[in-house]
């Protein structure tokens, strides 16, 4: 395993190890910054890239990780310390058996628009003007604050009015699924809400669910699926005056296949 911080395509810092390893660096980030995760292996890896955004057990598919260090608006769906200061802590290590049992398969602090590797990975069609705070990777970073809307802790899945969006969830290989949790945005009366819409999964199954106006979770459980991703779409919008609904977590439970 090896976690290299370039610039200008050239490593500033670097640290190697067989199971496990860290790295300080003791610089402040610039813009053009990228943190490169290299496994070595398929496998699962619990990592922390940054202080602030703490531990994860991900799913490898043994590509590079490459995560642009974020600057501007791209930094708005994080906490204001994040990637920030002069002295940084990042480590990884291959995880432990006990560390991939039943749990929030969709978790995945570290997703970002370029991330193809360690997963869950969020994508969408539509995202609200581009901005981060409206990625699809807020769907899954684990911050549940839905009472208002705009920067951390409010980042959510902004779909800028289009009935037509979708939202593309990845594990990366096959799972065990039973248990979907949705807390849509709830910064009443700014926002709507979806009456309904329908998960498609990749088993070639799908499930239609009603949604509340509501500020906190909503839970759907099912008899267990064997599926490799699955598909948010077909959202429709409550009769509410408000053109805005909003997706702050989608939260997916199960375990390994």
């Amino acid at each position: 395993m090896d976690i290299v911080i370039e610039r200008n395509g050239k490593a500033v810092a670097s640290a190697s190890g067989a199971d496990e390893l860290y790295l300080v660096f003791r610089e402040e980030y610039q813009e053009g910054d990228r943190i490169i995760f290299s496994p070595g292996e398929t496998g699962f890896y619990t990592v922390q890239f940054d202080a602030v955004l703490g531990r994860a057990t991900l799913f490898s598919n043994g590509k590079d990780y490459i995560l642009p260090v974020p600057f501007g608006q791209k930094h708005d769906c994080y906490q204001e310390s994040t990637f920030k200061g002069s002295l940084h802590f990042l480590w990884a290590r291959k995880a432990y058996s006990w560390e991939t049992g039943y749990r929030n398969l969709s978790l995945n602090p570290y997703d970002a628009h370029e991330n193809e590797s360690l997963f869950a990975h969020a994508s969408a069609n539509i995202e609200t003007r581009g901005e981060s705070v409206f990625a699809a990777r807020n769907a899954i970073d684990g911050i549940v604050a839905s009472n208002d809307h705009g920067r951390w802790p409010w980042s959510s899945w902004g779909i800028n009015r289009d009935p037509k969006a979708a939202l593309t969830l990845d594990f990366g290989r096959n799972v065990v699924i039973d248990r979907i949790i949705f807390y849509t945005r709830a910064d009443f009366p700014h926002d709507a809400w979806w009456d309904k819409g329908t998960i498609a999964f990749s088993d070639g199954s799908e499930m239609e669910f009603g949604l509340a106006k509501k500020d906190g979770p909503q839970e759907f459980t099912f008899s267990e699926k064997m599926i490799s991703s699955l598909v948010l779409d077909r959202l429709i919008k409550s009769d509410d005056p408000s053109p805005f609904p909003a997706l702050i977590q989608l939260e997916v439970y199960g375990r390994e296949a």
